[in-house]
């Protein structure tokens, strides 16, 4: 049978505070992805049986960790279990043989939807309501129950969880459900055996690239033919737990001030930029001070460039092309008072947009449409500036959505750069003379950002580069640098 993250998911008979129970939840969202789902739309079905917020997020946090060691735990698997039990093999996720080729190189399989590179909201690519598909039997729930156990047993560093904690609620998790009952003795006896032979396993497994890094082969490749000098840099980057980055509404409060608010909360936090915060450990955004009153937004420092960079001031009339949720066009409307479009093809993410404005307190036109087809909702009057933050890859966010990687297929990098060139075309029209358009993409791979930029400037004869960043690469440290993937073009149209 197939898992398609639906309704008919139901919570285990485990405790919700218990590591089991996050366990249970966590390999249903794994077993999704493998089944070429998006983690978002998987995590928002199992959470309508779920309403303790703290499994919430510790489900979130077990099924992203499982992600961005899968290649590592895959090899891990195909090691210790020689030959799935009747459970294994019964209850398997199916994928049609082509489409699991294309996923994992020659064992797993993709997906299709553009990303989005809004660093504010973990679910805001356009690819998260995509669902299974069935076809031929390749993975069950109880492998990626396996999966997200030994995600944590083979943590480098200061493991979360002690190592007979994972064992002991692993063989809970499986005890919990009538169909995988008949498994658990080999659940405990697979990671007891690894456990014993850890260090040799690991040495052995980490010879393979995709167990080493944890991508596709493909994106692999691509990552260090682009960046020769980077690559394990940009590869390691995107396997770290991304930092909770808030944005100050400039409105409203200052950076400075903020933190004040914080330390009087006993919230730890620095600053980042003039208007970023990280926080030193994450929280809800409901238990953020002033969240709800729209003192701060949760966006990625790479991504609070964006507003900066388009120079805006009041009075002008600006197009926010592919704005959902929302995060950019807040940015900008907290910069200046402007009179702002924010467009998106999709209704249901559109809404996202006003939901947010509401909370900043802010207002702008909101529009349902394809920036590639402006003839469907445009009124004939010029921008002054467009912020076109285009689909693509998402490779330069791939902490924050470590299901990409494995639903991505290499042809998609072409497909998207053709969409990107397709809309750049069809906004600068919209722009008046001595305007400003800025081109983003959340991407590493150059086909989407300096290659893109450099053959609209031969395209466009009335278009001149000014300076922008470029290409910002996924970085770690120092801390006040942390921030994801992000690749900026500005142009002036004279």
């Amino acid at each position: 049978m197939s898992y398609r993250c639906s309704t008919r998911f139901k919570p285990p008979k485990t405790s919700p505070e218990s590591l089991a129970f996050a366990l249970d939840g966590a390999a249903h969202a794994v077993d999704a992805v493998r089944a070429g789902g998006a983690l978002p739309a998987a995590l928002a079905r199992i959470f309508t049986r779920i309403d303790a917020p703290a499994a919430r997020g510790a489900i979130q946090d077990l099924a992203c960790r499982a992600l961005r060691a899968l290649g590592r735990t895959d090899a891990l698997i195909a090691t210790l279990v020689r030959r799935p039990p009747p459970p294994l093999a019964h209850f398997s996720v199916r994928l049609p043989k082509e489409r699991a080729r294309r996923q994992y190189g020659d064992r797993c399989g993709r997906s299709r939807s553009p990303s989005r590179s809004d660093g504010d909201d973990p679910a805001a690519s356009s690819y998260g309501e995509r669902e299974a598909t069935p076809g031929k039997p390749l993975k069950s729930a109880l492998e990626s129950l396996l999966a997200c156990a030994l995600a944590l047993l083979s943590e480098a560093d200061h493991p979360t969880y002690a190592p007979y904690t994972v064992v002991d609620q692993t063989v809970q998790a499986a005890d919990a459900r009538a169909q995988w009952q008949p498994a658990k003795g080999l659940v405990n006896a697979v990671l007891r055996r690894f456990l014993r032979m850890r260090a040799q396993m690991l040495k052995a497994v980490l010879r393979n690239p995709v167990a080493r890094w944890n991508y596709p082969r493909w994106w692999i490749d691509a990552v260090r033919a682009a960046w020769p000098v980077h690559w394990e840099e940009i590869l390691s980057a995107g396997n770290t737990h991304p930092p909770m980055t808030l944005r100050v509404n400039a409105r409203r409060t200052n950076v400075a001030h903020y933190l004040e608010y914080l330390r009087a909360r006993h919230i730890s936090a620095l600053a980042a930029d003039e208007y970023a915060i990280q926080l030193t450990r994450p929280r809800p955004v409901e238990q953020l001070p002033g969240f709800k009153e729209g003192l701060v937004s949760v966006q990625d420092a790479g991504a609070q460039c964006a507003a900066k960079l388009l120079n805006v001031r009041d009075g002008l009339r600006v197009l926010d092309a592919c704005a959902a949720p929302g995060g950019k066009t807040g940015h900008l409307l907290e910069l200046a008072n402007l009179e702002l479009v924010a467009l998106d093809i999709d209704g249901a993410r559109a809404a996202r947009i006003d939901a947010n404005l509401q909370r900043l307190r802010l207002r702008a036109t909101v529009c349902v449409g394809d920036a590639a087809q402006p003839a469907q909702w445009w009124d004939g009057r010029r921008f002054d500036r467009i912020l076109l933050d285009a689909p693509c890859t998402g490779s330069g966010v791939a902490r924050r959505h470590p299901d990409l990687r494995w639903l991505r297929r290499a042809s998609d990098i072409a497909q998207l750069a053709a969409r990107q060139q397709q809309m750049l075309r069809a906004v600068w029209p919209l722009l008046n003379t001595g305007g400003e358009l800025l081109y983003s993409t959340c991407s590493v791979f150059p086909e989407e950002g300096e290659a893109q930029a450099r053959a609209f400037e031969r395209a466009a004869s009335d278009a001149v580069r000014l300076p922008a960043p470029g290409q910002l690469l996924p970085s770690v440290t120092p801390a006040e640098q942390n921030h994801d993937g992000f690749f900026y073009a500005r142009f002036l149209k004279r």
